[in-house]
């Protein structure tokens, strides 16, 4: 019961990172060290389970893919996404410095934490570590591209976007953005909730092809790295969590905004800035310009915590 509760614990912080843009639930299930036992059920998935099935029944397959572990997971992930639509989206439109800093301060706790479990830091290791860094913190400036339905390039946008939401430090929707495609892809699931049938359906189930290519063949890169190579793999995604902390730095000046599936502005791009520049600020959509220093100092302080007792109550066990 104890296992379940905190594999589902797990699960339901995923689910929350989900919601939130900028926020991956890949870094999550870094964080709470459940990354390589996920990539490993995941890669476990393919033709392989129907000679599994045939030759010695369900119970074999669903062994071989950890049912029993992903069924937990994904049962968190479900109440935490629903969690994270109705309170953590709410706060993050009311005190968006606050949440921000909260997420700041798990991903600035977690760099040593997975940092240390590099066993040897050589030339290669260092050089992936600034690679990866550099590579994120691109992208979290870079401009969008423009978007197409072309039903290819709709199926990439999947095999992507999926593979980014996987690394930690990446979120897949802000990757769908930058390629101009996130704006093409949700209205039209959006569309597809209502209208199954309509014209938007070939979008929706390309997309969706593409995330399940990208699913079952990243995750067999990325568990075969981290048995093949696991100090190179661990410094390359330590630097892109250090690269993301551009993303969650809670003190933002909003650059250009959008209008989401429901109508409603939201932001698109934004810059981070000093909280005396700030506090400077004539006009900021949704941010505002009160920076709450010492409140977010003191949640940026509680969620690096929180970390490090999650970590040494792990070691304990």
């Amino acid at each position: 019961m104890k296992e379940t509760l905190k594999i589902m614990l797990k699960g339901a912080a995923m689910g929350v990172a989900e919601v939130i843009p900028g926020v991956s639930g890949g870094t999550l299930a870094f964080i709470t060290g459940i990354y390589e036992r996920l990539l490993a059920a995941i890669s476990n998935m393919n033709i392989s389970l129907f000679k599994t099935w045939k030759d010695e029944g369900f119970k074999a397959v669903w062994q071989k893919i950890d049912g029993l572990f992903l069924a937990k997971l994904l049962a968190g992930m479900a109440v935490g996404f629903l969690i994270g639509l109705k309170l953590v989206v709410r706060l993050l439109e009311s005190h968006p410095v606050h949440i921000w800093s909260f997420f700041f301060g798990l991903i600035l706790a977690s760099i040593p934490l997975i940092g240390k479990q590099v066993k040897k830091w050589g030339g290669l290791e260092i050089v992936l570590l600034i690679l990866g860094a550099g590579l994120v913190y691109w992208i979290t400036i870079a401009a969008p591209s423009q978007g197409s339905e072309h039903l290819l390039l709709v199926f990439l946008a999947g095999i992507i976007g999926v593979s980014a939401l996987m690394l930690p430090g990446l979120s897949g929707s802000f990757v769908l953005l930058l390629l101009g495609m996130y704006t093409i892809i949700m209205p039209a699931i959006e569309e597809f909730t209502h209208h199954p049938l309509g014209p938007e359906t070939l979008i929706v189930i390309a997309f969706g092809l593409g995330m399940v290519v990208g699913l079952l063949t990243f995750a067999k890169v990325l568990s075969y790295t981290f048995k093949k190579y696991p100090n190179p793999t661990l410094a390359l995604l330590t630097g892109f969590l250090i690269g993301s902390l551009n993303k969650v730095w809670p003190w933002q000046q909003v650059t250009e905004t959008r209008m989401n599936s429901k109508g409603l502005e939201v932001v698109k791009f934004s810059d981070s800035v000093l909280p005396s520049t700030f506090s400077e600020l004539d006009s900021n959509f949704l941010y505002g310009n009160e920076p709450h220093l010492i409140f977010a100092l003191v949640i940026l302080v509680v969620a690096f915590v929180l970390v490090y007792l999650l970590d040494k109550f792990s070691l304990e066990e």
